[in-house]
């Protein structure tokens, strides 16, 4: 919980959501973020206009505390103007996240069942 490794671990996640889903800064309508309770050393937002996303709205909020939830993370949600499917949009889930939607990560990774990554 410091203010560098918030600000390196979501820079990690934009710069992977933006490289498998190769999206433009310009085409961008907002972005919130959102991070469990033992992060608070730093806006995880910070990171995003250290990447230059200057013109673009962001949102830092601070998940519920849930017994049993994943510690020390941090979530995005980017809405983009595109015309891809839902079906189309690749999600990532680093260091550890991925046991919240294994689904999803299969999709990404196209993976048949009993594959792991």
């Amino acid at each position: 919980n410091t203010k560098e490794e918030i600000i390196e671990i979501t820079k990690e996640l934009l710069i992977a959501l933006q490289r498998e889903n190769n999206f433009k800064i310009e085409d961008i309508v907002s972005v919130f973020f959102s991070a469990t309770p033992d992060l608070n050393a730093a806006f995880p937002a910070q990171a995003a206009r250290e990447l230059g996303w200057d013109r673009v709205p962001l949102f830092d909020m601070q998940e519920i505390e849930v017994p049993g939830s994943l510690p020390k993370c941090i979530r995005i949600l980017i809405q983009i103007n595109c015309r891809k499917s839902q079906t189309e949009i690749k999600h990532c889930y680093l260091r550890g996240a991925e046991i919240l939607r294994k689904d999803l990560v299969k999709e990404t990774l196209n993976l048949k069942e009993g594959e792991s990554k």
